[in-house]
């Protein structure tokens, strides 16, 4: 969704992540094969539901294995 862990950080920390429908403002929150992550992205909303994880970090196309795409919507 982003290209760096620190925006990712950012955008947790500001709260612009829900887990499991959940606000989340801890980056180091752990997730789990199943959860439900919510992210406001500048005019959209991205829902995404944890499929797998890699044992390594890898480029952008190996990882929207490990993700399903449940919406995207626009915010108004």
């Amino acid at each position: 969704m982003v290209k760096a862990r620190t925006s990712a950080a950012e955008l947790v920390e500001s709260g612009h992540v829900r887990i499991n429908g959940t606000r989340e403002t801890s980056p180091g929150h752990a997730i789990k094969v199943g959860d439900v992550i919510t992210i406001a992205l500048d005019r959209s909303v991205r829902v995404l539901k944890v499929t797998g994880f890699n044992e390594r970090r890898g480029d952008a196309a190996s990882v929207r294995v490990l993700y399903e795409e449940l919406g995207d919507s626009k915010r108004n």
